[in-house]
């Protein structure tokens, strides 16, 4: 056992988030045990590689590629995982569980596919499970919907959930530099990885997004059944489009109460400029939660990064010392016991539309598409076309940007399909919602 006024740690991952909790313990360690009234001790670290060279100092702490000598040691009460993928860390977190230990993790994509499944397993064996930095990094979500929030129902919550997406529209716009060149900036800053889909697709933003519609609305939503739209065929015309019509563009995630169904989306969205979550910049997160008795509540700040992260991650361990993790994790459960909410059918969200064209430049191309439109009960609210060089034999290409009153999504879909049938078009075409 530990010795009295110690509280030993286990730590499974020391990669950019395994690092920045090391340097936290580090550098505030008398900090912590002011918090903890426990002195937080590093005593085992598991790594996949032991040969990498690491930028902390682990001399202090037992060193291994196994989790098997940090599940035997039962001084251990709590353990950070910080490994990324599904399998393995689902594995690896059941083994800590079933050995007594407590656990903090930051896998949004793990939560996402087996959350049920490992906080019953964690209630089930008087365990707790801490994931504050799983959602928005340092932001504290979790924690304020689960606790602060407990006195509101939950009304809507609209959101910036990935910074990567964010990074990158934000520097379009205000550097005028189109999308490849962005991200690969975005990928040398540490923003974007190799591989950037899970970021640029919606789908790392869908993940944080269905965890926390589970804790507001107590609804778990099938991955699948959330519309998800990524920011890969916006083009910087279309940014400056917006600007010029008084919006920004943002990657929003949304999760709202309807007529008591639940709608759900994560798709770059027109968002006024003058709204506090049009000007979220860089790779920065911003979260607007709303309650039917606080009002709107707006969160913003870092929500990615390796101290950011970590910052969460440490204070979900200086809960699970003074015991308010228990009491946390027990709030959670009770969160989803309720009784879910039918998800409202997509075909049938209203909502105003930005519509972008490549279209040939000639005669009767607007009259061809605005047509497709009114057949099926879309109104149009204003048109745009740039300026182009005349072309007597029709192989000029136009920009046609139209912008729509609110049209149910079930006909929008419907117009789409007979539009993609016309041979004007030229190229890919894009449309995005218009946030009210």
């Amino acid at each position: 056992m530990a010795p009295a006024g110690l509280f030993p740690i286990g730590l499974v991952g020391c990669g950019t988030v395994g690092t920045g909790v090391v340097r936290i313990l580090q550098s505030s360690a008398d900090l912590l045990a002011a918090q903890a009234g426990q002195s937080l001790t590093l005593r085992h670290v598991v790594v996949r590689d032991l040969t990498r060279a690491r930028d902390v100092d682990l001399s202090g702490c037992a060193v291994s590629d196994s989790l098997d000598a940090l599940i035997a040691d039962p001084s251990v009460q709590a353990v950070v995982h910080v490994v990324g993928g599904v399998e393995g860390p689902r594995q690896d977190i059941v083994r800590l569980l079933q050995s007594g230990k407590d656990v903090i993790t930051a896998n949004k994509a793990l939560l996402c596919a087996h959350g049920d499944e490992l906080f019953e397993l964690a209630r089930s064996l008087g365990r707790t499970i801490g994931f504050e930095a799983a959602v928005a990094g340092g932001i504290p979500i979790i924690s304020t919907v689960c606790t602060a929030l407990t006195a509101n129902r939950i009304l809507a919550i609209e959101a910036i959930l990935n910074g990567t997406s964010n990074f990158i529209l934000t520097r379009m716009l205000d550097r005028r530099q189109i999308y490849d060149d962005v991200l690969r900036e975005a990928q040398q800053l540490g923003y974007a990885e190799a591989d950037p889909a899970m970021d640029v697709d919606g789908t790392d933003a869908a993940q944080k997004l269905a965890i926390l519609a589970k804790l507001a609305f107590g609804t778990a939503i099938p991955f699948d059944r959330i519309a998800r739209q990524g920011i890969q065929n916006i083009d910087l015309q279309d940014l400056l489009a917006a600007a010029d019509l008084g919006y920004r563009i943002k990657l929003l995630a949304v999760a709202r109460l309807m007529t008591e169904r639940l709608e759900v989306s994560v798709q770059p969205t027109l968002v006024r400029a003058d709204r506090s979550i049009a000007m979220t910049s860089g790779a920065h997160n911003f979260i607007a939660i709303e309650g039917d008795a606080v009002g709107v509540l707006k969160l913003a700040g870092a929500g990615a990064g390796r101290l950011p992260t970590a910052s969460a991650v440490v204070a979900d361990l200086v809960d699970c010392v003074t015991g308010r993790a228990a009491c946390t994790f027990q709030a959670l459960l009770r969160l989803q016991q309720r009784n879910p909410l039918p998800l409202h059918p997509s075909a049938d969200i209203a909502r105003r539309q930005y519509l972008r064209f490549n279209v040939a430049d000639r005669p009767h191309v607007l009259a061809d598409i605005a047509h497709v439109l009114g057949r099926h009960g879309i109104s149009i609210s204003s048109v745009r076309q740039d300026e182009t060089e005349d072309s007597v034999d029709g192989t000029g290409v136009a920009r046609l940007v139209i912008l729509t009153h609110r049209a149910a999504e079930g006909c929008l879909q419907a117009a789409d399909n007979e539009i993609d049938c016309l041979d004007s078009l030229r190229g890919p075409r894009i449309r995005m919602p218009i946030a009210d």
